[in-house]
């Protein structure tokens, strides 16, 4: 990134990035630039590759299957390693998100008939960082517990609608040209 992209990502509230989108040396210069940033680390990243990454990331998210102990160690790391914020999605289990101090615990939606669960963490994600914006969430603010319960409510629900529909397999739907 050059100085003229730096101008340009400064005029956003948020960046988001993850383990697939190869942007890892461009993090620095982003937090330098004092844009807040979210990764999603997704479920097979090496612990090398958290320490390496999350001194630049605000707002860490990952998919998450071991037990308590695990999870909290885990979501531990995430925060010592310089996120402000960590959440692990656990599928069926829900989301438990950690601020450093209280874990925070986000049952999953029951779903009637779950058509296709491909896109469901992302969903998630998006949804809590879209609430977290809208409910006055910023680099360096620490959030009242309300607010953080609040966004992730509104981040399960949204995501439980994303499992009522098609769309994540097998492109069902056509595009007209």
């Amino acid at each position: 990134l050059d100085r003229f992209d730096l101008e340009y990502i400064r005029q956003f509230d948020f960046v988001h990035s993850g383990n697939y989108c190869f942007m890892e040396k461009e993090l620095p210069k982003i937090h330098e630039a004092g844009v807040p940033i979210s990764f999603d680390f997704s479920d097979d990243s090496e612990d090398s590759y958290y320490a390496e990454v999350a001194p630049t990331v605000d707002y860490a998210f990952c998919s998450f299957d071991g037990n308590e102990e695990e999870l909290k160690a885990h979501l531990q790391m995430m925060i010592d390693g310089g996120a402000e914020l960590a959440t692990a999605s656990r599928g069926a289990e829900g989301c438990v998100l950690y601020d450093g101090e209280t874990f925070y615990r986000q049952p999953a939606v029951p779903i009637e008939k779950v058509v296709d669960t491909m896109g469901a963490g992302d969903s998630y994600l998006a949804a809590l960082i879209v609430s977290l914006l809208k409910k006055g969430w910023k680099k360096g603010v620490v959030l009242q517990a309300d607010v953080i319960k609040a966004a992730m409510d509104d981040a399960a629900h949204y995501s439980s609608d994303n499992c009522l529909r098609e769309g994540g397999f097998g492109f069902k739907n056509q595009i007209e040209e």
